[in-house]
């Protein structure tokens, strides 16, 4: 889009400095007027200048709407670009609102919402967690994903024998991968300071049961599960444990 923008300004420009010498100004070099020309009698300089009329026309005609569909090609692109994200089930409205239900674990949680299989978010979070843990010099994106895809697993087949209705495994993932937030912030400390004491014993303790406190209120929300919390929150912590002991160390 950059480069649209630019070839738009340099044929803009290019327009206007052909449009500003005119039709009725003489390419000859003493840069008189045609009508000066005309009277003393000179064809070929008068031939110059209606071949000059011609050729700013044509360019006129060519390049003017060159420039008017560049533009509306650059108005129109990022709205045709959110139209395609929403086509491909990506909803920026519901990311957030599932954001701010995992950074606020009292906060009532939409089952709705978050019954949508989603995994932009949960991508983007794991992503950020490896890249975190790379900053601090720990290159685990290996781990990242594989613990992410086995403990889906894991927690999946524990869901379906808990829950009368079922869940996808879509669903689980993209909880699962929500609730990884909080541990991209202990990743994040860790790269101004060591984790390994107690200050960063404390931390990760906290950031497991914010993690799995957020997840199972989720699931529980989502598959209609009141009273089994604890019972989910316990699997989902071992899980984010995982995460805190590749973070920490």
């Amino acid at each position: 889009m950059v480069g649209l923008m630019v070839t738009s300004k340099k044929l803009e420009d290019l327009y206007q400095g052909v449009s500003s010498k005119g039709c009725c100004q003489c390419p000859h070099p003493c840069g008189e007027p045609l009508l000066t020309h005309t009277s003393a009698g000179d064809p070929l300089t008068l031939a110059g200048c209606q071949t000059w009329d011609n050729l700013t026309l044509t360019f006129t005609n060519l390049i003017t709407p060159l420039i008017i569909r560049s533009r509306l090609v650059m108005i129109l692109m990022p709205v045709e670009i959110f139209m395609d994200l929403e086509k491909l089930g990506i909803n920026f409205d519901h990311i957030w609102q599932k954001t701010l239900t995992v950074l606020n674990p009292m906060k009532p949680a939409d089952g709705s919402i978050m019954n949508e299989t989603d995994l932009t978010g949960p991508i983007l979070f794991c992503m950020a967690l490896g890249a975190t843990l790379l900053l601090a010099g720990k290159v685990q994106f290996g781990y990242v994903y594989g613990m992410s895809a086995i403990g889906c697993l894991g927690i999946h087949a524990l869901l379906n024998l808990m829950s009368s209705s079922g869940v996808s495994y879509g669903c689980v993932a993209s909880v699962l991968g929500y609730c990884l937030l909080p541990m991209v912030i202990l990743s994040s400390c860790a790269i101004f300071f060591s984790l390994q004491g107690t200050f960063g014993t404390v931390s990760a303790l906290v950031i497991i049961g914010w993690c799995s406190l957020s997840a199972s209120k989720i699931f529980t929300s989502a598959l209609a599960m009141e009273g089994q919390q604890l019972l989910i929150a316990y699997p989902c912590a071992l899980l984010y444990g995982l995460f805190a002991l590749v973070t920490v160390f």
